[in-house]
């Protein structure tokens, strides 16, 4: 079998879902480690690779991860790239590297598999359209989520804020109070 048969074949079989929890944004989430438990039953005779590389892009340190899909004729691969922070507070430089590791890891692998990460259709609104959607007012204080407005205001914050948006509920002017505190 050609390995873009066999991707093609692990792309409509493999079902990762969101086995993580994060008490903090209380959110589901799928990890490298749940990827992998899941699509290893469906590699058949072929092979999965993943490795890392350290770049230096403009003076900053990213992992570079790559996820290939291979047999003994042919291969597929995909890159995804994480920077790791200037510091993080209560982390060693390893464990930096390392959890730069496992997100870029977790996205050459979103890549490769297809893997959407947005949200799972059953936390949709499933009332009838048309209806007005009541919206909770949120109290949350930007002041107090000192972590998340550090990961919003990072180099690609256009989409972060959607995520913030979206995730964590803020408000826009919450929103504008981030930009304000960066």
């Amino acid at each position: 079998m050609k390995v873009h048969e066999k991707l093609a074949e692990i792309q409509k079989q493999l079902n990762a879902p969101k086995g993580q929890y994060n008490n903090f944004g209380k959110y589901k989430y799928r990890s490298c480690e749940d990827i992998l438990q899941a699509v290893k039953p469906l590699l058949g005779g072929f092979c999965l690779k993943i490795t890392d590389d350290i770049v230096e892009v403009g003076g900053r340190i990213y992992v570079k991860a790559t996820a290939c899909l291979f047999n003994e004729h042919s291969g597929i691969h995909v890159d995804a790239f994480a920077r790791e922070p200037e510091n993080k507070k209560g982390m060693d430089s390893s464990q930096i590297t390392g959890a730069a590791s496992s997100y870029a890891r977790k996205y050459a692998l979103n890549g490769l598999f297809a893997i959407d990460d947005n949200k799972d259709a059953d936390t949709k609104d499933n009332t009838k359209e048309g209806q007005p959607q009541p919206k909770e007012a949120t109290k949350k204080k930007v002041k107090d989520y000192p972590a998340l407005v550090e990961w919003i205001m990072e180099e690609d914050s256009k989409e972060r804020q959607k995520k913030a948006f979206s995730l964590y509920e803020f408000t826009t002017e919450q929103l504008t109070e981030i930009k304000n505190l960066a």
